[in-house]
This record gives structure tokens, C-alpha cells and sequence, in this order.
């Protein structure tokens, strides 16, 4: 178990915007970061970050956290695997204390499938260069292809041995369980190694652990496919997974656009010669969930493939996805009987990159240049064709861009605009009619959904403070309580010219209503939070965020975070400022003072109403001495009420 001084550590090195922007292609606003939140499908950036805080906000999903809760969430990692990701980036030296048993054994189930892949890509390395087989088959094949040991290195190639079960004898001797190997796909159930006498191509996440193998034989071999892939695992689901991803996103949020090829070498060749932003989808055909994976670092996809006739059905099959996702795509296409690999090889790297440039098509541009080649005068064929592109139309979403696309399909295609506009109008209606009755009946079927929108709605009113007052409870009030302690606690205050903390103060004085708290998280937190001043610790913002009770941090987290930011502007272009009270930024006392009176305010009234009843009670019952006691109390409740809403200026009817 790593030790609370490691944790400490890690939490004070990591930088919140260094590690989210591993996976999503964040823009600075104002004093944050924002980007398409990765947790769900958007596509008007609401996730936010905030370095200052250290934390991330979607205010679309509600979704929220530091840097250890986004590795958990976004990558699947347990705490602890987060924690040593971050101490391995930061360069922290982990100190750990003995592990419990149970956990031992739910962290080898869960690291199980990731330490036998690595030990595989390390069996393959070894093979390739430190085996008279791999030397001269391996080893050789990747220098033909032209690769440079560095490129075989950052990519971690290897060569599956001639044997047929070299590994998995090999990973059992060393103490690997053989049904992982079996579920991995790495062996056979008849205990063979599915991989011989390929070179291999370890496939990585995002995070650049190993999730699947693909090897490709040497040999011609009708029987025998050119490549295989390890099978999807728990670990590996090929959809979802884009080959060089791991080493290619930096480059692509730079460059500001992805490369999307489709073979490994074409990657690892393109790679090598210093065009980075390029990945490959991995034998298959492109899936929305890799469309997603690219989105998360840019809008721009240029899709370069062979100019064959496969090549040209291969480029055009992933059109579609990629405009519901309202990226910006082209499409290259190579000359005949060149691909990536071949051609940059050809004619080099500079003339090659003229020629993406150069050769670079807008997809409706070549969707229909192409259809116009087909068609040629067959005026049946064309009206065939022309409803494919209608199609491709109705995916974009945004209705001023498939404006625009439309327009140019109408000149390029010689027919009325018109035409084309309400054809695409009928598809669009079509599938928006669908997907509203297709959610209708998920809601009919399932009213835990409806049940989650109502109360992703109600927090996100309150978070932004437009939810009105709950009759007859006080949790708007006591949420602000706790929102000044979590922000502001540790912040220095003067009363009386003794010098306290915001929460010292606060604490004082709402001590006495305390026991009649209506929600029972806020009372947790003011009851922690008075706990830890009596021990003479001072908690601050930090701890409420890293804290292990997940609702405190989730509101923690909420609490710092905001939709909206007030413009730098202001200040710098016009130079204005208030000049009646400090800045927002800067009024948290004030903002103390008043959350506390209105807090105050609205507990006496509240206890004054209680006592009220009482009273009525004691009166009916003839009981004099209680109600005597009442009406003092009373008195004494009714005048510090009147005191508070002094300094509210506020008139108690």
C-alpha cells in the first residue's frame, strides 16, 4: 500500500492540465481550459479544467475530479494504479506499507491481463534480437522496411518464435496464470502459442500499456491470413483502439489534424520520418468509438489511403461517422499501386507532404467527383448515386456547414439546390423522428433514466444557485455554509482585532443550530471540519477534494467549479474595476459574512417558528412554568433574529 507521504507528494507535484491533456485536446478560457468532455458525447465544449483548483468539471455530465479520480474514470485505472501513473510522469520515488491481503488479491486480478501482455512484448523483443531466428527473419524484414532501430524501439516490435509454445511454456515457468494467457489469446485452449512465426506489433492504449498483439507472417501462404490479432479481451476491444494513438496524440493536438492510414508499417514509416500525427485503425473498418478517440485532440481527419479501387470504397466507408461528429474530414488518395509506406520511401519526406497538401479533398468535393465519374451520362445511376450523397448530408450536424456543403454539391452535380435541401431535410427529420421515439421507449422501459435527468437537473440548479429555497428546510442556506468553509476556511479574517480563520469564526457562531442541520452531508462536513479545529488542524479546499468519502469530494468539487468566468477584459483591455467593494475573486470575506447572516437569519426564524408552536401548546395545556420559560426564550430568539437581519438590512414582516 503506498504510504500517505507518497500520496502527499504525488498531489503536490501533479498539474491537472498536464495530465488531461494526454487524452482531450484542452483551449485556454479566461484562467481555465476547456475541450470536449471525453465521459460523453458532445459538441459544444463544457468540460473545463482548472489549474488553480487542480481539477476538472463537465457541466454537461456533472462529472468531476483531480487528476487521480479522471485516470480512474477515464482509463479504468484503480486508485493505486493512478497514483504510481502520476508518480511515474512526475518522477516520484514510491514508499509503500504492507498490503492487505484482499487487496492484493483484487489488484492481481485487475493488473493480471496488462502484466502478461508486457511480459509477452518483452518474450517477442527477445526474440527479435537476441535469437539467431529473429536476427536473421525478424530483424531483417524491419530493416528491408527501412526501420531505424529507434522506430522499432518506440513502437516495441518483436518476432513470435518458429515454436509452437515457446511462450507459454516460457510465462508458465515464470509463475503467469495460463487461463489469462488463454483469455488474452496469446494461447490457444489446446495450450499453443497462437503466434509463430510473425513479426509482432504490440498494440497500446492511450496510456501506452500493451492491450493486444498483431503479427504478420513471412512466408506465402495461401492457408495462412498476412495478419492476425490477439481476440478481444477485457483489456482489448480493437473498436476502440487506434494503432500509434499513444505516441501520436502530442503531435496531432499540435499540428492541429490526424492522419488516418491503414496499415501498421504505414504508420511506423510515416512515424519515422518526423510525420507523427498519424495512426492507424487497426485492420478494420473506422467505428464511431475511434472517431471519438481522434476528437478528443482535434476536429481535422485527413484520410489517406491507397488509389485503387479498395482503397477508394476504404475511404469513403467512414465518411459518414466522421461527420456525425461534426468533425472537418479529407481524403488523399495515393497514385495507383502506391501506398503510405512505398510513396514517402518514393519520392521523400518533403515532396510528400506537398502532396497531402496539395492532394487534400474536401470529402463532399471528392464524394462527388466521384459519383460523377461513375455515373457518367446515366442519368438512372446518377439519381442513384446523388441520394448516397444526400445521406452523407443529412449526417452533419450543424445545420450553417451542411448548408454550405449542400450548395456546393448542387453546382458540382448540375441540379437545383432546392432539390438537395429538401431531399437532406426529410432524411434529417427522419432520423431526429427516430432517435426521439427510440428514447421514448428506453424511458417507458426504464424510469431509472428519467429518474437521473430530474436529479442531474436539480444539482445542476443548485451548483449555479438557481434553485429556489425548499419550503419548510434550509438546505440552500446551510449549502452556502459549506461552500465558505470548503473555499474560503483557511483564509485569515480580523474580528474584534483577534486575528481567526473564516471557519474558526463561522463555526462559533452557528454552533448552537447544528443539531438542526436539514441535510444531513452538509452537517458531516461542518461537523468534520469542527473536529479537525479542535485537534488544531486547519483544513483547506484540497482535503475536501482528495477526500476518500466520495459525496464530500463530489461536492467539494462542484462547489469550486463554474460555468461561467468573469472576462479578463474587464481589467486589461478596458481597464474597469469595481470601485464600491473588491473584486469577486477577491470578496470572499464579505461573501463569508453574508452567507453566515443569511444562514443565521433563516436557522433563528426556524427555531423562533418552533417555539411559537410550543408555546401555543403550553398555553392550551395550562402549563405556566414551560411557558414561561418559552416566552423568555422567545424573546432572547426573536431579538438575535432582528440583530441579523440588521446587517442584512433585511425587514422582518
Amino acid at each position: 500500500m503506498i504510504s500517505q507521504e507518497t500520496i502527499d507528494a504525488i498531489f503536490q507535484a501533479t498539474h491537472i492540465e498536464d495530465v488531461v491533456e494526454e487524452f482531450v485536446h484542452l483551449t485556454k478560457r479566461g484562467v481555465n481550459l476547456k475541450g470536449l468532455c471525453p465521459f460523453h458525447d458532445e459538441k459544444t465544449p463544457s468540460f473545463t479544467v482548472s489549474p488553480a483548483r487542480n481539477i476538472y468539471k463537465c457541466f454537461g455530465c456533472g462529472k468531476g475530479g483531480n487528476a487521480v479520480n479522471f485516470l480512474m474514470e477515464h482509463e479504468g485505472m484503480s486508485y493505486p494504479e493512478a497514483l504510481r501513473y502520476l508518480a511515474k510522469k512526475y518522477n516520484i520515488e514510491i514508499a509503500e506499507t504492507q498490503m492487505p491481503e484482499e487487496y492484493e488479491a483484487e489488484k492481481q486480478e485487475r493488473d493480471s491481463l496488462y502484466l502478461i501482455n508486457e511480459y509477452a512484448k518483452e518474450f517477442y523483443r527477445n526474440q527479435l534480437f537476441n535469437t539467431d531466428l529473429g536476427k536473421s527473419i525478424g530483424l531483417s524484414y524491419f530493416r528491408e522496411r527501412g526501420l531505424l532501430r529507434k522506430t522499432i524501439d518506440a513502437f516495441e516490435l518483436g518476432y513470435a518464435t518458429t515454436s509452437r509454445d515457446e511462450l507459454t511454456k516460457s510465462a508458465v515457468h515464470d509463475g503467469y496464470n495460463i487461463e489469462f494467457l488463454r483469455k488474452l489469446g496469446l494461447t490457444t485452449e489446446q495450450d499453443r502459442d497462437f503466434f509463430f512465426n510473425r513479426v509482432m506489433f504490440p498494440i497500446h492504449n492511450l496510456s501506452g500499456k500493451v492491450v493486444a498483439f498483431a503479427g504478420r507472417h513471412l512466408v506465402t501462404d495461401k492457408k495462412s491470413p498476412k495478419y492476425i490479432n490477439s481476440k478481444e479481451s477485457d483489456i482489448y476491444h480493437k473498436s476502440k483502439v487506434l494503432y500509434g494513438l499513444h505516441l501520436a496524440k502530442k503531435a496531432i493536438r499540435k499540428e492541429d489534424f490526424c492522419l488516418l492510414v491503414e496499415g501498421y508499417t504505414d504508420v511506423l514509416s510515416l512515424h519515422q520520418s518526423g510525420i507523427e500525427n498519424v495512426v492507424a485503425s487497426s485492420g478494420t473498418s473506422l467505428t464511431v468509438e475511434q472517431v471519438k478517440l481522434i476528437k478528443r485532440y482535434t476536429q481535422q481527419i485527413r484520410i489517406l489511403y491507397d488509389g485503387d479501387t479498395a482503397g477508394i470504397k476504404a475511404a469513403t466507408r467512414g465518411i459518414d461517422l466522421v461527420l456525425e461528429q461534426d468533425m472537418n474530414v479529407e481524403l488523399v488518395l495515393l497514385p495507383e499501386g502506391e501506398d503510405p509506406d512505398s510513396y514517402i520511401k518514393s519520392v521523400g519526406v518533403t515532396e510528400f507532404k506537398e502532396y497531402l497538401e496539395r492532394e487534400a479533398s474536401d470529402f463532399i468535393l471528392f464524394k462527388t467527383n466521384l459519383i460523377l465519374k461513375e455515373a457518367g451520362n446515366d442519368p438512372v445511376k446518377k439519381a442513384g448515386l446523388i441520394k448516397d450523397i444526400i445521406l452523407s448530408l443529412a449526417h452533419i450536424p450543424d445545420p450553417i456547414k451542411r448548408s454550405v456543403y449542400t450548395r456546393q454539391c448542387a453546382e458540382l452535380l448540375k441540379v437545383e439546390e432546392s432539390i438537395l435541401v429538401n431531399e437532406t431535410n426529410k432524411v434529417v427529420s427522419k432520423r431526429l423522428r427516430d432517435n426521439r421515439i427510440s428514447q421514448l421507449r428506453e424511458n417507458r422501459s426504464d424510469h431509472e433514466i428519467q429518474e437521473k435527468i430530474l436529479e442531474k437537473e436539480r444539482k445542476k440548479a443548485v451548483a449555479e444557485n438557481w434553485q429556489e429555497e425548499k419550503t419548510g428546510t434550509d438546505e440552500y442556506q446551510e449549502r452556502d455554509i459549506v461552500r465558505i468553509l470548503i473555499l474560503y476556511g483557511d483564509r485569515q479574517i480580523e474580528v474584534e482585532k483577534e486575528k481567526l480563520t473564516i471557519a474558526q469564526y463561522v463555526l462559533s457562531e452557528i454552533q448552537e443550530t447544528l443539531p438542526f442541520f436539514d441535510n444531513p452531508l452538509y452537517a458531516k462536513i461542518v461537523t468534520e471540519y469542527g473536529l479537525a479545529l479542535s485537534e488544531g488542524k486547519q483544513l483547506n479546499t484540497d482535503h475536501f477534494i482528495r477526500s476518500a468519502d466520495s459525496e464530500i469530494s463530489s461536492l467539494a468539487i462542484e462547489l469550486c467549479s463554474s460555468p461561467y468566468e468573469l472576462s479578463e477584459n474587464w481589467q486589461k483591455m478596458w481597464d474597469i474595476r469595481l470601485e464600491t467593494q473588491p473584486m469577486p475573486d477577491e470578496n470572499e470575506i464579505q461573501d463569508a459574512f453574508q452567507a453566515l447572516y443569511r444562514f443565521l437569519l433563516r436557522k433563528y426564524q426556524k427555531m423562533s417558528e418552533e417555539n411559537l408552536k410550543q408555546i401555543k401548546e403550553f398555553q392550551s395545556n395550562g402549563d405556566d412554568e414551560s411557558l414561561l420559560k418559552h416566552l423568555q426564550v422567545q424573546t432572547m430568539l426573536v431579538d438575535q433574529r432582528n440583530k441579523i437581519a440588521g446587517k442584512l438590512n433585511t425587514v422582518i414582516l
